[in-house]
């Protein structure tokens, strides 16, 4: 099994790092438009396969797409990653140009693949992805969502003073600082309400912190983070190869679900190997549907911006 990566920055390298040691496939190929950027991050890796005992390779290429032939999944995050007091949004006219080149030459050599996009603005770069690809739509993938419950789930962890594996929340809607919605209502603690254990200025703090979770990190290290996402998308793709069914929120193809239609947006889906195979229904309440429709009001006006590139 084959599985390509391209992007070779901090979110590319640190995702092809965390399935290579997960032994997600035998190659895992790492592709950047750099020369020998992507050689190097590969030969780095492999050098490490005695001392964390993995057998799978990682093959570095520069803009050789022909390399990538065969490929199950496709991992995108290239394009310009957030410098401080920048958006996500700000980083469409750019990235959408790569992105687009980027799906295009993939499904070229690989055809059946699945796509997960993790390059921002993601919901506008899974639409993109999702609208002109010409392949299914639950092939097309964003993974935005994984990320925000992490940072969710940290967050609470950090407020109660409990291990994050032992919490559950969901962040759903858009993948920014103003349209993601950490859904509180829902999160628990050893099935247990989180809202038992704090109160409810608290929660509220730890959802404003998730919602900015993203720009706090970019504040503190002068660029995007790579740690989280790299393994939110190792995450995703171990579900698809493994055939997992794990439930994750992704951004993905609505057609009338959560009350959307044509748009790419947050939502608990299940994923396996055929890409994303069901969106769960969460009976969201109505200030939580107001939320989620605003998010998508906001994310629609970010995809108008494609017609004008």
């Amino acid at each position: 099994m084959k599985i390509t990566v391209v992007g070779a920055g901090n979110v590319g390298a640190t995702c092809a790092e965390a399935m290579v040691r997960m032994e997600l496939a035998t190659e895992i190929v790492l592709l950047d438009i750099k020369e020998g950027f992507a050689e190097g991050k590969a030969m780095d890796m492999n050098q490490c396969a005695t001392l964390h005992g993995f057998d799978a390779k990682v093959k570095g290429v520069t803009s050789d797409y022909a390399a990538t032939a065969g490929s199950e999944v496709v991992v995108i995050t290239s394009g310009l990653p957030r410098k401080p007091g920048m958006t996500r949004e700000e980083l469409i006219g750019t990235n959408a140009g790569i992105v687009r080149s980027v799906v295009t030459n993939a499904l070229q050599h690989s055809p059946n693949a699945i796509i997960v996009v993790i390059s921002n603005p993601m919901d506008t770069m899974t639409y993109l992805a999702a609208t002109q690809s010409g392949v299914p739509k639950n092939r097309i993938i964003g993974m935005g969502g994984i990320l925000d419950s992490s940072r969710f789930k940290y967050y609470l962890s950090e407020a109660m003073g409990v291990p994050a594996s032992d919490l559950q929340g969901t962040v759903i809607g858009g993948h920014g600082d103003t349209t993601m919605i950490p859904l509180t209502r829902l999160a628990t603690y050893q099935s247990t309400p989180v809202s038992s254990h704090m109160t409810e200025e608290k929660l509220a703090e730890v959802k404003a912190a998730t919602m900015v979770g993203g720009a706090t990190l970019t504040g503190l290290i002068g660029t995007s983070a790579w740690y989280a996402p790299g393994a939110a998308g190792a995450a995703l793709v171990a579900s698809i190869v493994r055939d997992q069914k794990k439930v994750f929120p992704c951004c993905v193809y609505l057609d009338g679900e959560y009350g959307q239609s044509d748009i790419c947006l947050g939502v608990p889906v299940v994923i396996g190997k055929t890409g994303w195979e069901k969106i769960v229904d969460y009976k969201l309440t109505n200030e939580e549907q107001a939320a989620f429709n605003k998010s998508a009001d906001a994310v629609r006006a970010m995809n108008a911006v494609l017609g004008t590139l």
